[in-house]
């Protein structure tokens, strides 16, 4: 099982990125995944997560409108689109698989020892 982000960097604030996870080793379509954001100093917390077949969709408060979550199951690809970006968005965003949970929310909410995550990628909202 392999989870591989890309689309992290430098942006200024109000710009966009888009992130990617590539999976492989599983069919995504069969798994609960997300993202999470880890600030320095502090715990991994839920970003956005979205359920298996794709059924629902979560995000944290301060992402709600800015972020879109979405996969590729056919690419076994997650994304997740950020737009008008701020420094408090700055982290290393992690993608986050699990096959047990079946909600967005319950991804999001919690990790756990069943989860399979990616290496991560950093995220900088600077001027």
């Amino acid at each position: 099982v392999q989870l591989v982000e890309s689309g992290g960097g430098l942006v200024q604030p109000g710009g966009s990125l888009r992130l990617s996870c590539a999976v492989s080793g599983f069919t995504l379509v069969r798994y609960a995944i997300g993202w999470f954001r880890q600030v320095a100093g502090w715990m991994r917390d839920g970003v956005s997560c979205i359920s298996k077949r794709d059924t629902t969709t979560y995000y944290s408060g301060n992402v709600k409108v800015r972020f879109t979550i979405s996969r590729d199951n056919a690419k076994n690809t997650l994304y997740l689109q950020m737009n008008n970006l701020s420094p408090e968005d700055t982290g290393v965003y992690y993608c986050v698989a699990n096959a047990w949970i079946t909600t967005a929310e319950g991804m999001c909410l919690n990790t756990r020892t069943s989860d399979y995550w990616g290496q991560g990628t950093q995220v900088t909202v600077s001027s």
